[in-house]
């Protein structure tokens, strides 16, 4: 970053900084993950000047010929990934994805199932603070005494609600959904079927589990997160939706597209499709198994009864009397990055609730496997533990540079 350097030195500071902290601490947030050096020089490349409304071969303005070629290349390999029969790469990140999703096929009133934030539900599922719970009739499903999502309940919901979507998908939920069952309950109802895959859309794609493409009319996505590419949405249909999905994008709730973020997008998609990545969601979910397995052993209760995906949700507050903002503080001290995070039916507010999420997949991006995710839980443990030994912080602390120094992300950036 030479340029950058010479000509603004603030900002490179900051951005050295930045760097330092990635480098020398540990980032267990599920919504987190590095991107290649690749997809970093993809996203600043000169793609970054140009505006192009409309879609490949159907632009507004002139010289599109290589910001056409990018799209396309992100078009196609999304499609081979997944299976989609359309896809759009347009949408900026997650949250419009979905707006742009509900707008493409629903009216203003129409009802929506989605899940409750608190049981692991995302904020544009229906949450009432949200444009989308003011313009739609969100109603929220939750998960049953098991910790698991209570399919008749849900059936027996749609029944009587009689939504115009039911939408599957999640933020801290840590169990694989049944996507026939969502299918099913979807056309004895009458109702679209939608799927928001953020967070396991890598997982998706490397194979590690099962994908619901075949199974939902939309499905929307982040492409960082797992699937470990630039920061933005994506949205997949059946064919049939396919029109109402793009011109919901462009012009409905989107100008000019970030091709240069498009171009970031496609280089992580051809990455996703080379073994190496298959490997890589493999290894997420042995990971995740462990971390769920280690921490139970330390004394932590793990929500949902599990994992079957790349992160947990943990009971700090019952487990060892910690919030998940204090739990959220204490680990930060000790360089490793987390949130706070609801737990179903949480008595606490979101501000201050009694659970943090924890996530593996930039920790295995850095090659970190088993062993590690062990030495994880271990210093997880004692930082909450030794809370107040300011000696003992300054030590864990320690072992984390340490180990994330074996684990070195990029070489070189300077």
């Amino acid at each position: 970053m030479k340029n950058l350097k010479k000509q603004d030195s603030a900002v490179y500071k900051a951005a050295m900084g930045e760097l330092k902290r990635q480098q020398e601490g540990m980032e267990l947030i599920a919504s987190e993950n590095y991107v290649s050096e690749a997809v970093l020089e993809a996203l600043g490349s000169v793609f970054t000047n140009k505006y192009s409304e409309g879609y490949p071969g159907k632009r507004y303005y002139g010289g599109q010929e290589y910001t056409d070629v990018v799209e396309t290349l992100a078009i196609e390999r999304a499609k081979k990934l997944f299976g989609a029969e359309h896809v759009n790469v347009q949408p900026l990140s997650g949250a419009p994805a979905n707006m742009i999703a509900y707008a493409a096929v629903l009216n203003p009133g129409d009802k929506v199932l989605g899940m409750d934030l608190s049981h692991g539900g995302h904020l544009t599922h229906g949450h009432p603070v949200t444009l989308s719970a003011k313009i739609y009739d969100f109603v929220r499903y939750k998960t049953g005494k098991d910790g698991k999502i209570d399919y008749k309940a849900l059936e027996e919901m749609a029944i009587k609600e009689k939504p115009k979507m039911i939408l599957a998908g999640f933020s801290a939920y840590t169990r694989q959904l049944d996507y026939k069952k969502f299918q099913k309950i979807a056309k004895k109802v009458g109702a679209i079927t939608m799927i928001d895959i953020a967070h396991i859309a890598g997982l998706i794609a490397g194979g590690a589990i099962p994908n619901p493409v075949p199974y939902f009319d939309i499905v929307t996505t982040t492409t960082h997160k797992t699937l470990r590419g630039p920061r933005g949405g994506m949205i997949m249909c059946k064919q049939e939706f396919a029109k109402a999905i793009d011109k919901s994008t462009f012009p409905g709730f989107q100008g000019g597209p970030h091709e240069n973020n498009i171009a970031a997008k496609a280089v992580a998609f051809g990455e996703a499709l080379k073994p190496s990545f298959k490997k890589y969601a493999a290894q997420i979910i042995k990971n995740a198994k462990i971390l769920e397995i280690e921490m139970m052993k330390h004394g932590f209760k793990i929500m949902f009864g599990g994992t079957d995906n790349h992160m947990i949700l943990v009971d700090v507050f019952s487990s060892k009397g910690v919030t998940g903002k204090e739990a959220e503080k204490i680990l930060d001290e000790v360089g490793m990055t987390l949130n706070k995070n609801m737990i179903p039916d949480d008595p606490r507010g979101p501000m201050d609730p009694s659970g943090v999420r924890i996530g593996v997949p930039a920790v295995t991006t850095r090659g970190m496997k088993e062993k590690e995710i062990r030495t994880i839980a271990r210093l997880i443990n004692d930082a909450i533990e030794n809370r107040e030994d300011k000696k003992r912080i300054r030590e864990i602390k320690k072992e984390v540079v340490t180990l994330c120094k074996k684990f070195p992300i990029y070489k070189n950036i300077k």
